[in-house]
């Protein structure tokens, strides 16, 4: 597998990078995206979601009224879920919402959205992010450059530069991510994946 470097400013140079075929040109497991898309997510719920049952709502110790004799209905408490600000039936609890892939599936699934982006030619590889100011139009003029400023764009770095992240944090589309941290989900809800060399390498050692 070839790659066309470009540099810092969005220009093709005249180097290739290889990479073996294993991680980016496989064919793409859909089900396995799937599998490692809910996953992810299903992981980043906090479920602390509370609701009070009528025990664990305050006062409602006193009868509101005797049993009989007013031609109203029976009350034998305040915090009885039918009478506002009472109790809630069957409401939520906090409880986990985490659920476990095989390591084998999770690895599939990346490599299979690697393979995806790389088929649709949404994966672009550049020299380094290694600016020497953290002026927001370094970024501006290589995404122009690109033309992929109206995308949505995910940066995967080797290592984060601190001008880097400071003159891309500006942008809305615009994400930065260690190479090796990007999850399943990350690569898909981005348009278009721009990587550096030493990235793709670890990358690519990372998913063989």
């Amino acid at each position: 597998m070839d790659f066309v470097v470009y540099n810092k400013e969005g220009k093709k140079t005249d180097e290739i990078l290889k990479i073996d075929d294993l991680v980016f040109d496989i064919e793409p497991h859909e089900h396995s995206i799937y599998l490692s898309v809910k996953s992810e997510l299903k992981n980043l719920r906090q479920g602390t979601h509370s609701t009070k049952t009528r025990a664990e709502k305050r006062g409602g110790g006193k009868k509101p009224w005797p049993q009989k004799g007013r031609g109203v209905a029976r009350a034998g408490s305040r915090r009885s879920p039918v009478w506002v600000g009472g109790g809630v039936v069957f409401g939520p609890k906090p409880h986990k919402y985490t659920s476990k892939i095989n390591k084998k599936v999770k690895l599939l699934a990346r490599r299979s959205a690697l393979s995806l982006k790389l088929k649709d030619q949404n994966i672009k590889v550049l020299e380094d992010f290694n600016y020497a100011d953290h002026k927001t139009k370094n970024v501006r003029n290589l995404l122009t450059n690109l033309e992929v400023d109206s995308k949505k764009i995910l940066f995967l770095t080797s290592d984060i530069n601190e001008n880097f992240y400071l003159a891309s944090r500006n942008f809305p589309n615009v994400s930065t991510l260690e190479a090796v941290k990007a999850s399943t989900y990350t690569i898909m809800r981005n348009d278009i994946v721009l990587i550096d060399k030493d990235g793709l390498l670890q990358l690519n050692d990372c998913l063989k």
